[in-house]
């Protein structure tokens, strides 16, 4: 991530599942992969484990750039109301984040306070530093690929202090995810005027 019940980045709700039949598969558009799990985490509770990734035409360091521009990802992460930088100390960032969560009728603002571990070129390391998470940790990891392009890989481990019935939860994780990436891979692909806006979905188990 980021997003509704993410809101995150980063970082990132509706009873949507998503599948591969349901968005058939379009050589030109970009895939998006992705897994998420519902396990045990280490306060005893259930953690969403997750594994998305997904190519953009564009290097490494555009990639890197869009990532690491967090005072704006509230303009393109879908339900990220803001995020702004509160500090910054070297490769070390401070970032809050309010996003909306919503479910049936309910809504709810969704607030944290991360801190961003920037390993450049390639690797970016978030943890929770305060907010509406029990558990939230995220990363990102940029690899080059040899037709110029980049493979953007996120992987996270999130528990809400909230309340989320099992029974749809992983479905709702699941949607805010896909959509948090979609947003992020459109993002990077129009920075690099590619004009792809459509990304395929390719369900993992």
């Amino acid at each position: 991530m980021v997003n509704r019940i993410l809101t995150t980045l980063m970082l990132g709700c509706a009873c949507l599942a998503w599948s591969a039949s349901a968005l058939p598969a379009q050589p030109a558009a970009p895939a998006l992969e992705l897994t998420v799990r519902h396990t045990d985490a280490p306060d005893g509770g259930k953690a969403y484990r997750i594994a998305a990734n997904g190519t953009v035409a564009a290097t490494q360091s555009l990639a890197w750039r869009i990532l690491t521009d967090y005072d704006r990802l509230a303009d393109y992460v879908p339900d990220l109301k803001s995020a702004r930088v509160l500090a910054r100390d070297g490769d070390k960032v401070i970032v809050e984040q309010v996003g909306a969560a919503r479910f049936l009728f309910f809504s709810r603002d969704i607030r944290l306070v991360v801190l961003v571990h920037e390993q450049p070129p390639n690797k970016i390391d978030v943890s929770l530093i305060e907010g509406d998470m029990k558990v939230y940790r995220c990363s990102w990891e940029l690899v080059p690929l040899e037709s110029g392009g980049t493979r953007v890989l996120y992987r996270a481990a999130i528990e809400p202090a909230f309340y989320v019935p099992q029974a749809i939860g992983t479905n709702l994780v699941r949607q805010d995810i896909a959509r948090m990436m979609t947003a992020v891979l459109k993002r990077i692909e129009r920075a690099n005027s590619s004009g792809a806006e459509k990304i395929t979905l390719i369900e993992r188990e």
